[in-house]
């Protein structure tokens, strides 16, 4: 290889998983990144199993060297590879399996069931042709204010998101994926979101070692073959107020020497602002490798990007010997995935192996045992339906959120055919306040299911305040709404005054059923929380309930 073609194995743009013809600009596009620029890999994201395998495979056929493919599998293959919902109808269009988040596994503390996601994901994945999954989150999420990590991460207890990290991790590698633990040196004590700018954790060594480092030292010892670098200044690893992806003191220092990790490590988005808005995108590339980063995703620009890499060895940034050192880390993965036998996945046994029951019946029980109840001082949970009941169901999400509600609504409508639904838009509940008002005035039991306060695009995780007034009115008026928590689990801190709480952890289908289930009190309420809420402490005494008799 030249040192050009060299340099473009360490550099992976995206792709979306969706159609696209011979000739549209988008397929040109990508044809050109393999065919003239010969990259080294891909980051699959967003599309339904059969075109993400299908476009893999026509991809694979166009270059000598066989793609490395990885993608953002946290919630497992059904997070990228689920065909969405055909509007204006919101039919489900099914996909692969899509796990409730990280922190619904933490709710359960099981290790055995963290191990069985990532056999799951590690089969259905590969099935797609993905040969990384970007996962598992081994961020602590000690800063409940965290906008972009919240129930992404395990938990609050670096022990507990250790073990399950390490139990994810074996799963996923014993069944032919690699894992990627992120993002190292840990993305959780922070109220900046580095996709829109650059946090910085001004923490102390000694608090470093004994919590962000923790869950990360588990995936080591685990065998994780890959790390996703934070896009975050940590003074205390390295001064000079570089973020970590940037930083050879903590990518090869600590990560590589100290930590004693051999694997892959990846840059997370090099388009994001934690990395941009400091040196630009091609100072940025050069700081990159030179700190250590083997791969760098998702770049502006992908040619000069690969340039940038070339220049940094003109420039004696780093040696050509230096990326030779990766390229055969690379290539020795390639082999490993088995790629240099066969890069191309059977179309035929996708339906076989991707979304099957068996798959399904793990996201169901990670589901059920992980809905906590915190608050219960109503009794307000349905354990005795009668068909008169009037039950309203309203759901606050965004508008583009077609999912939201409807799995929960459908398994509360088995038992009350009769129930009311309202869709309030998360940006406009001020001009929704008397429709709902009057709503609950007439309604025997309210409950409200809310999917707002996180997400990698937000800016902070607190629900609107139209939102927190209307519940807390409701509470004031005597309604005694039920509220439950498919996003941000901290919501209770803007609402103490709400009788009945319940955590779903997840806006997932599998969670939105979960829910309905325990407030029928068809299932039993078994979870316990990892997170801080208030004064209530993972240690602290939670609600547990049977469920009914039948």
């Amino acid at each position: 290889m030249t040192l050009r073609e060299k340099a473009a194995q360490m550099v992976w743009p995206t792709v979306l998983g969706d159609y696209t013809s011979l000739d549209s600009p988008q397929w040109q596009r990508v044809r050109r990144e393999i065919t003239e620029d010969k990259v080294g890999g891909y980051t699959v994201s967003v599309g339904s199993p059969t075109e993400i395998a299908a476009k893999l495979n026509a991809m694979q056929r166009l270059i000598e060297v066989p793609l490395l493919i990885g993608a953002d599998l946290e919630f497992g293959a059904g997070y990228r590879a689920r065909g969405g919902y055909f509007v204006p109808n919101a039919i489900d269009l099914g996909g692969a399996v899509l796990f409730p988040t990280q922190m619904a596994l933490g709710a359960t503390r099981d290790t055995a069931l963290a191990y069985e996601q990532g056999r799951v994901t590690a089969i259905e994945g590969r099935a797609l042709g993905i040969h990384i999954a970007y996962a598992p989150i081994l961020d602590v999420n000690s800063n409940p204010a965290n906008p972009v990590i919240n129930v992404r991460s395990y938990g609050e207890d670096p022990h507990l998101d250790g073990r399950l990290g390490a139990s994810f991790i074996r799963g996923l590698q014993e069944h032919g994926m690699l894992a990627t633990g992120k993002h190292f040196p840990g993305h959780g004590d922070t109220e900046v979101n580095s996709h829109l700018a650059l946090p910085v954790i001004t923490v102390s060594r000694a608090r470093l070692d004994s919590l962000e480092l923790t869950p990360f030292r588990a995936a080591i010892a685990a065998g994780v073959g890959a790390m996703m670098s934070f896009h975050g200044v940590m003074p205390a690893l390295d001064s000079t107020g570089v973020p970590g992806t940037l930083s050879r003191e903590v990518l090869t220092d600590l990560l590589r020497e100290e930590m004693g990790f051999g694997g892959v490590i990846i840059s997370d988005a090099m388009d994001m602002r934690g990395v941009l808005d400091q040196f630009g995108a091609e100072e940025a590339t050069k700081r990159a490798v030179a700190a250590g980063a083997d791969v760098l995703i998702q770049p502006l620009d992908v040619r000069a990007t690969i340039d940038a890499i070339v220049e940094g060895v003109a420039e004696n940034r780093y040696t050509e010997a230096r990326i030779d050192a990766t390229v055969r880390r690379l290539l020795a993965l390639k082999q490993r995935m088995g790629l240099d036998r066969n890069r191309a996945v059977a179309l035929d046994s996708v339906r076989a192996v991707v979304g099957g029951s068996a798959n399904f019946a793990v996201a169901r029980e990670i589901a059920d045992r992980s809905i906590v109840l915190l608050k219960d001082s109503g009794r307000q949970l349905l354990r005795n339906p009668t068909p008169g009941m009037r039950v309203l169901s309203i759901t606050v999400a965004r508008r583009a959120d077609l999912a939201a509600g409807a799995a929960f609504n459908a398994e509360l409508r088995r038992v009350y055919p009769r129930l009311r639904t309202i869709f309030v838009p998360a940006d406009d509940i001020s001009g929704s306040l008397a429709r709902l008002e009057a709503a609950t005035d007439s309604a025997d039991v309210t409950i409200i299911g809310s999917y707002v306060g996180q997400g990698w695009d937000a800016v902070t995780v607190g629900a609107p305040q139209p939102f927190v007034d209307f519940v807390q009115r409701s509470s004031a008026r005597g309604r005694d709404p039920i509220v439950v928590a498919f996003g941000n689990p901290y919501l209770l801190s803007q609402i103490p005054s709400v009788p009945t709480y319940l955590i779903a952890w997840s806006g997932a289908p599998v969670s939105q059923i979960a829910a309905a289930r325990a407030l029928l009190v068809e299932i039993p309420i078994t979870g316990r929380l990892p997170i801080t809420i208030g004064s209530l402490t993972p240690g602290s005494a939670i609600i547990k309930r049977p469920p009914r008799n039948r």
